[in-house]
């Protein structure tokens, strides 16, 4: 049996996955064959909504893990998203322990916590809804999103919150909380996530990070990263063509 993603990330692999932004199950389905080890559905930023994305997910047709990043973190989206299917969620804009400990709550089902009951895609509409409600704790990934300074000054408390399976840290929010939007290398940025860093790892708690350029991931698992958001198709779409556009017509603006 294949290991799930919450399995693999407990067991400290590296997992790399792009960001997927455009609401196609076709962008989905080739992603899904390059042989990425998950997709990253986007739902905060993109014009995608949850009937998209579960398009996405049948589209991928198991070929590899996918998550949904939701809007906000809200019992009303992480029930919606979880019940079209999903591997693993990933929860924006976690600031405090209460907020990592409501989160983890709405993700699981009674008694360990208080995910309403419906039936969906993920429960076979209906036909295997008691073999899903039975393993959906142990399977899913739970995934919080700090990227907010209040968040890196809870950091430790977050860390600690039982029944999470990775934070993802968000650099380019981390900065604009900062004052410093866009700057993700500036030296007061990159010590919020090292300080992110240094108290998941000692909390033994996996740490997500996006990176742009492939040179940007390599440094990433260099110093202890083990989930990875690689890029977005939008970006694969325009350097590529781009690229090719220049080759052809050297100099084109």
């Amino acid at each position: 049996m294949e290991k799930s993603l919450k399995s693999r990330l407990a067991q400290g692999e590296v997992l790399v996955g792009p960001l997927v932004t455009l609401p196609s199950p076709e962008v989905a389905e080739i992603m899904a064959s390059v042989g990425f080890d998950y997709l990253w559905i986007e739902t905060e930023h993109a014009p995608m909504n949850l009937t998209q994305a579960q398009m996405m997910i049948q589209a991928v047709g198991g070929r590899c893990p996918c998550v949904v990043r939701i809007p906000e973190n809200a019992e009303v989206w992480i029930k919606r998203a979880l019940d079209i299917g999903c591997d693993g969620i990933v929860i924006p804009q976690v600031k405090s322990a209460a907020e990592a400990e409501e989160a983890v709550r709405c993700c699981l089902y009674p008694p360990a916590g208080k995910r309403g009951v419906g039936i969906g895609r993920a429960h076979g509409y209906g036909l295997s809804f008691q073999e899903y409600v039975e393993v959906a704790n142990d399977q899913l990934a739970i995934i919080l999103q700090v990227e907010h300074v209040d968040g890196v000054r809870n950091i430790r408390s977050i860390a600690a919150t039982p029944g999470i399976d990775a934070i993802l840290i968000g650099p380019f929010d981390l900065s604009g909380s900062l004052g410093l939007l866009g700057q993700i290398d500036h030296p007061r940025v990159r010590e919020a996530i090292y300080e992110i860093m240094r108290h998941c790892q000692a909390a033994q708690v996996p740490v997500g990070m996006f990176a742009v350029e492939p040179e940007a991931a390599r440094q990433c698992i260099d110093d202890g990263v083990r989930l990875i958001a690689l890029g977005m198709d939008v970006l694969y779409l325009s350097q590529s063509a781009k690229q090719a556009l220049n080759e052809v017509q050297p100099g084109k603006p």
